[in-house]
């Protein structure tokens, strides 16, 4: 039976180390990319050097600069980013075409066919990570496994800039002591269930019945078994399909009034009708949705099905009965708000189509 080889590449704090090669001023002191605090925003990622003060991803602004005063935070430059995402893959084609982008920082390689470095999975991922270091000055971390599930497990394991190979031969004793956490999809609510029923370790979850995981989890505990066992058939897709698109914004002050929020989401529907008619001959919408974040950070999604009677998706009336459904559930000012479509394609052969930065 053919052996698998897939690599999976994460970049370490890429907006951030992108801004730093950029400006070399910067290297060694706190950084990091996201929106301003004075306006509510939120990081997007931040270099090592913030980290060790606490610094997170998806952390408000302020919080960060309460915990690293002397933090530097730069607005996001996606242009630039896409372009050094382009480099990025122009490199790793000339290992593999089957390639699986999973955003502009990170990807999934199939290099099962590779005959370079004698067909040496781990090699590959070297050479690929010098030749990132030394033509676009940046450094990659990498994981290689014969899966996609332990590949993205290893990219993690020996951050930042290193790469960890997990052989079929080492899969069985590897797992065994692999945190549940550390499997893809389950959080803290998920883990504290699985811990429930003692499986805080893959080896402790291997021990509970499968029926069991099903009759808690559904269809994802069957995935959860297998992966407990170090087993993901799953194959590195080379397209992908959108799935949903959305808008969203952040304000600047709560929005407790029910007229500044139906303007609002105006706005955004405005702009979300600019972004699907760019792609509306591909897909079609077959259901709209609204995000709320209340100003305690909790947030809920409200969605329904457009009817198929010829209703245009654009029914502003609907957005906003979703919005008061939405705001029912929290009653409170309201800092985010978000519309969006759930899509479908509209022709069977778009699996060709590939979708490398949904921003």
């Amino acid at each position: 039976m053919r052996q698998r080889k897939i690599i999976h590449i994460d970049a370490d704090s890429f907006y951030a180390s992108v801004e730093m090669r950029e400006d070399p001023s910067l290297a060694g002191k706190p950084l990091a990319v996201g929106g301003s605090a004075r306006r509510r925003g939120v990081i997007a990622t931040c270099n090592y050097e913030a980290r060790a003060f606490g610094v997170r991803s998806a952390m408000p602004s302020s919080r960060a600069l309460q915990l690293c005063p002397h933090l530097k935070i730069l607005p996001a430059r996606f242009d630039l980013y896409r372009e050094v995402s382009r480099q990025f893959h122009h490199i790793f084609r000339d290992y593999t075409a089957i390639i699986e982008p999973l955003s502009l920082d990170e990807a999934y390689l199939d290099v099962s066919d590779c005959e370079r470095f004698h067909g040496s999975a781990t090699l590959i991922a070297e050479d690929i990570r010098r030749r990132i270091r030394e033509e676009l000055s940046l450094t990659v971390s990498a994981g290689v496994a014969p899966n996609k599930f332990l590949a993205k497990v290893g990219s993690d394991w020996d951050k930042p800039d290193g790469c960890y190979t997990i052989a079929p031969s080492q899969v069985a004793d590897f797992v065994r002591e692999l945190p549940v956490s550390k499997i893809n999809g389950v959080g803290t609510v998920t883990a504290a269930r699985l811990a429930q029923l003692g499986a805080t370790t893959c080896g402790e979850l291997q021990q509970v019945p499968l029926e069991t995981l099903v009759r808690r989890f559904g269809k994802y505990g069957s995935r959860l078994a297998d992966l407990a066992h170090g087993i993901d058939e799953r194959d590195v897709r080379t397209s992908r399909i959108r799935k949903s698109i959305s808008t969203e914004h952040t304000y600047s002050d709560d929005i407790d009034d029910p007229t500044a929020m139906a303007r609002a989401l105006s706005e955004l529907l405005s702009e979300l009708e600019a972004r699907f008619n760019k792609i509306e001959e591909q897909y079609r919408a077959h259901k709209r949705f609204v995000k709320v974040k209340f100003n305690n950070f909790t947030h809920t999604t409200m969605e329904e099905v457009i009817p198929e009677n010829g209703e245009h998706w654009l029914n502003e009336a609907a957005f906003r009965a979703l919005l008061s459904s939405a705001w029912q559930r929290g009653q409170r000012p309201v800092r985010l708000l978000g519309a969006g479509l759930r899509l479908e394609p509209l022709r069977d052969d778009m699996t060709g189509q590939l979708v490398l930065f949904d921003l």
